[in-house]
């Protein structure tokens, strides 16, 4: 497959089964052939698109020894602020080119789960960027919740399968600025060849070239969403759960050409996470004699920690 796949959430939360089905159909298929698709038809309003990116700019244009105000030891960067070059992919030295923020849940049920995830950081010199920043989660939350309801019925589990166990995930928001490239980078590029932790990933910010995935010729496509578009994909807590059925693409963001050096990029990623007492054992439905049980029994907690510490951002 060498272009990403185009589905529409309208066509899943009409009150007509034939489109609801077609739009099951589309996106399982797309998850298996590919594990990405384009998605239209979400939650997120243009107002709403534009107010953050407004105050994702703002953020990243503050003076570096104020944005490290909000950088939080002792957290694997699970809150506030995380500096440029700090992360690196799975098995590479080398940190990516880029600064970013991290949003997290708002817990407003659960005193335990509250207790167990690190506060939201509070950025005091801009007024409406934890605003904005809570009300782009909560819409990409729900969109991320339609999405895993469709995956559930292709998998012929109930359509409120995941519902719990994404209640009160460990979801992440992550404004991401990929800053003007400088000088000739020896081997860091903006984000290096790569799969998503989570169960599905949904970016805002797919719209220029940059973005690329790995088809499973091995080759690399460029993934560009339509202006109304997020690109959603599928992370390797989801593939694990089900075999490998649905697929967690490697995929990278590339620098770009040398006269746009001088420009920022900047994309933001909503990364959908269960609560850690998930079990991501192998769906029954998802072993027969061609594709036996491929992976052991693990947590959504145990896995995300494991994940951490290889990107060096927790230490052992």
């Amino acid at each position: 497959m060498n272009i990403i796949p185009s589905v529409n959430l309208k066509d899943f939360i009409s009150n007509d089964p034939v489109r609801k089905q077609k739009f099951v159909d589309a996106i399982g298929k797309a998850y298996e052939d590919i594990g990405f698709v384009a998605l239209k038809g979400h939650f997120l309003d243009d107002k709403l698109v534009d107010d953050l990116y407004a105050e994702v700019k703002n953020f990243f244009s503050l003076p570096t020894e104020t944005k490290q105000k909000y950088e939080i030891p002792g957290i694997g960067g699970q809150r506030g602020y995380v500096s440029f070059g700090k992360e690196s992919a799975k098995g590479k030295k080398e940190g990516d080119l880029k600064e970013f923020w991290h949003f997290g849940q708002y817990v407003e049920d659960n005193p335990e789960l509250k207790a167990e995830y690190p506060e939201n950081v509070t950025v005091t010199e801009l007024p409406n960027f934890n605003t904005v920043g809570k009300e782009a989660y909560k819409m990409l939350e729900k969109t991320a919740k339609y999405v895993l309801r469709a995956l559930a019925l292709h998998l012929d589990l109930e359509e409120t399968y995941f519902d719990n166990y994404i209640h009160n995930g460990n979801s992440i928001l992550r404004p991401i600025h990929y800053p003007p490239i400088t000088e000739e980078p020896k081997d860091a590029v903006r984000a290096a060849a790569h799969g998503d932790i989570n169960l599905i990933t949904l970016l805002m910010g797919a719209q220029g070239r940059g973005l690329q995935v790995q088809n499973h010729k091995g080759e690399w496509i460029d993934a560009i969403a339509e202006p109304d578009e997020l690109m959603i994909n599928v992370g390797d807590m989801l593939s694990r759960h089900t075999n490998n059925k649905l697929k967690s693409t490697i995929h990278r963001v590339i620098n770009p050409p040398k006269e746009l050096w001088g420009t920022s990029r900047y994309s933001i990623p909503f990364f959908m996470h269960p609560i850690s007492e998930m079990k991501l054992d192998v769906l029954e439905s998802c072993i027969d004699d061609e594709t036996p049980k491929a992976f052991d029994d693990i947590t959504a907690g145990e896995f995300l920690n494991e994940r951490l510490i290889e990107l060096g951002l927790i230490k052992k």
